[in-house]
């Protein structure tokens, strides 16, 4: 049997699958239209509700982002569930295939920053800035552990930083050893950019608790792919 879908054009006009076995094609079928990769972005670290989900995802109306939740849903990717109380909200959470995922982020992001167009001071999301460092957490870093805590404005992570790799969760933790509180842009230039944390303190754009020479030992553990050259060779 052939399936249909709707697209984004202004109306719910029905288009089919590509005629095509190829399973690149029919992972765009699930996920190709507009804002549908970045709403499974924002439940790589955990379930959200509906409203977090917009308020993180800058120009998504209402309409498109209950339209591509519905999509995800239908395809397998996404789950609907009621949190037990107090809270007894609705949240949205990839299914464990779902989840399985993030190796797609990190590999297309590797390669999109290679790009000479990336532009790192675009904002970007609380949970964005948490997949980075999973995405680009060196294989020849120095083999440290600790548990870092991540506090963002209205948003909070725990780190785990062992040899093997780095785990992060949505929440605080209460023993970090170093805890970053700061906003995500601020935070990706550091580590990514590799700017020094003198000024950012200075200027009361980060707070720094625990050890700063750990601190620093964590950020020498990410680096950014090397750009391509202006002409793409």
């Amino acid at each position: 049997m052939q399936l249909e879908k709707s697209i984004d054009n202004g109306g719910e006009e029905p288009r089919r699958w590509y005629d095509d076995a190829c399973g690149a094609a029919l992972a765009l079928e699930f996920v190709g239209e507009r804002w549908a990769l970045l709403v499974m972005r924002e439940l790589m670290l955990g379930p959200r509700r509906f409203s977090e989900l917009r308020a993180d995802l800058p120009g998504i109306s209402a309409n498109v982002l209950a339209r591509r939740l519905e999509g995800l849903e239908r395809s397998g990717i996404v789950r609907r569930r009621k949190l037990p109380p107090p809270a007894g909200v609705q949240v949205y959470e990839l299914t464990p295939w779902g989840c399985e995922a993030e190796p797609i982020f990190q590999a297309m992001g590797r390669w999109a920053l290679r790009s000479p167009l990336h532009d790192p001071m675009r904002p970007l999301s609380p949970v964005s800035a948490m997949l980075s460092l999973r995405t680009m957490i060196r294989g020849d870093r120095e083999p440290l552990s600790m548990i870092l805590a991540f506090r963002f404005p209205g948003a909070v992570f725990t780190g785990r930083l062992s040899p093997s790799g780095l785990e992060i969760e949505r929440g605080e933790t209460g023993a970090a050893d170093v805890v970053f509180d700061t906003d995500p842009t601020t935070f990706v230039t550091l580590v990514h950019g590799k700017r020094p944390l003198e000024p950012a303190l200075a200027e009361g754009r980060l707070r720094l608790e625990g050890d700063h020479g750990l601190a620093r030992r964590f950020i020498d553990c990410f680096a950014l792919p090397a750009k391509l050259a202006a002409d793409g060779d």
